[in-house]
């Protein structure tokens, strides 16, 4: 029986993490019927993040564990992932706890009426630093870019499959699906959702290690988008009964 639901969650050193992620996963969709996969990608951990994995696919049925042999980036993990995963609908939230899993039913409901659901941390439990540079972020990529969303940053999202089609592959693209989605006519909707400190494990971002990457990728995005083909409507000739009748000729 395939998974209607993948739930994909990149890990590098997050070995404490792992067990309790899971188990806050599978809580969530505990009173949702729709039958999940769990897949962990481990990019390159140095620590036991690898064993912890394996841990709680002999505990879990529904757990599927990737692993890189190197540390290739958080968007090289969600792409293996993506890859792998076989649900129609796909979610994703960081591995470090912060995400809350519980809000993952909350944004599902609202793939009724949209392609994607982004969560907005409306509470984020951050420092002053990492508040204020997502908000210059978040500035220069509203006026760079045209759109504003207004927590890009955050990867608590839920999105069809078929928004896969719009998103090229590609080491950033983590900071950018919502943009790629908007810009082909797809809906995009943003909810608020909670924002936890994290406990354990440390943070493999800080500000300066973004900046010159969020400026490079900003303007290739932007490159990008100008030329990026949206929906376009298509109308196709019907077949006509005396061609699906029609046998093929020797030759």
């Amino acid at each position: 029986m395939h998974p209607e639901i993948s739930v994909i969650v990149p890990l590098r050193n997050e070995s404490a993490n792992v067990i309790p992620l899971s188990q806050r996963v599978f809580a969530a969709f505990e009173k949702v019927p729709s039958h999940i996969e769990l897949i962990l990608v481990d990019d390159g951990s140095t620590d036991d993040t690898w064993d912890r994995i394996n841990q709680v696919w002999r505990t879990f049925p529904h757990v599927r564990g990737l692993r890189h042999a190197q540390s290739a980036g958080q968007s090289a993990a969600l792409w293996s992932g993506f890859r792998a995963s076989r649900g129609a609908i796909l979610a994703t939230l960081d591995g470090d706890l912060q995400n809350d899993p519980a809000d993952l039913p909350k944004l599902l409901s609202a793939l009724a009426t949209a392609d994607m659901a982004c969560g907005v941390r409306t509470k984020r439990a951050d420092n002053w630093v990492r508040r204020s540079s997502s908000a210059v972020a978040r500035f220069f990529r509203k006026l760079v870019l045209g759109v504003d969303f207004a927590d890009s940053g955050c990867n608590l999202r839920v999105f069809k499959r078929s928004v896969l089609e719009c998103l090229p592959a590609f080491d950033g693209i983590h900071r950018f699906m919502p943009f790629f989605v908007h810009n082909i006519g797809g809906d995009v909707k943003q909810l608020p959702v909670m924002h936890h400190p994290r406990v354990e494990g440390l943070s493999k971002y800080g500000v300066w290690n973004r900046l010159g990457r969020g400026i490079r990728d900003l303007i290739m995005v932007r490159w990008y988008l100008k030329r990026q083909i949206g929906r376009v409507p298509v109308e196709a000739t019907p077949v006509s009964e005396e061609l699906l009748e029609a046998k093929p000729s020797r030759l």
